[in-house]
């Protein structure tokens, strides 16, 4: 049971992450749209500690700590809603509702696990993992200069899984289902991480105000989730609006 291997949280290193996520997809039958987004995201995670394991970073501390910290924040957003969809945080509402549907492409499942985990999860573990760390989030600097450098990883392994689930054994995408192609185009990985960053930035200017900041990300919480509701719609409704 999926439950049995969120017990194995919170996670201690990217290893431990790695090891959850892998009982995830072992556990998971690949009917459940949770499968898919949880798929991309080890792809990701198992190349970001190939990356950093190999690259000279300035502060592969803090990366190593972000990748912790992040993925906890998926593990507790799933323990809170898998099986109450309502009771895990917005952002997550529309991708843990929707994982049992038969009408929704596996890239879709994907890509609204990916919006859900970086414009929600993201900045709020940067906040995180500084508090632990010390200093501030800053738009320059080894820490966001680390961050950066990050990007083009994930947007190589991105392409990469992407072109996967639209083109390979796993989900085939024809020339009919152009609105999620279309989905796809408006989604950019990088983009999503500079805006988190930002977010992040923004949420710890907040601090000596902890109503304006709890409020702010509540908001950014709720947005998230209204995304992600526009990236689940089904193929043959999206296809009627646009004719």
């Amino acid at each position: 049971m999926l439950s049995s291997v969120l017990d194995r949280r919170p996670a201690t290193s990217v290893e431990h992450v790695i090891s959850i996520m892998t009982g995830i997809e072992q556990t998971l039958p690949r009917s459940d749209g949770l499968w898919w987004f949880n798929h991309l995201y080890l792809e990701v995670t198992l190349a970001v500690r190939q990356t950093i394991d190999a690259t000279a970073f300035q502060d592969s501390a803090f990366l190593n700590r972000l990748d912790v910290v992040f993925g906890n924040l998926y593990f507790d957003a799933v323990a809170a809603g898998d099986s109450h969809p309502d009771a895990a945080p917005p952002a997550w509402r529309p991708l843990l509702g929707a994982r049992a549907r038969g009408d929704l492409k596996p890239l879709q499942f994907a890509l609204a696990g990916m919006n859900a985990h970086i414009n929600r999860d993201l900045p709020a573990g940067i906040v995180t993992v500084h508090e632990q760390l010390g200093g501030a989030p800053a738009s320059s600097g080894a820490r966001h200069d680390d961050f950066e450098q990050v990007n083009g990883l994930l947007e190589s392994v991105e392409t990469k899984v992407k072109a996967e689930y639209m083109t390979g054994a796993l989900a085939v995408i024809d020339a009919a289902t152009s609105p999620v192609d279309d989905r796809v185009a408006m989604w950019n990985v990088r983009a999503a991480r500079d805006a988190a960053w930002t977010n992040a930035e923004v949420l710890w200017a907040l601090k000596p105000t902890p109503t304006l900041q709890r409020d702010y990300f509540d908001r950014l919480d709720r947005l998230t989730g209204f995304a992600s509701r526009g990236l689940l719609i089904p193929v043959a409704t999206a296809r009627v609006q646009r004719t």
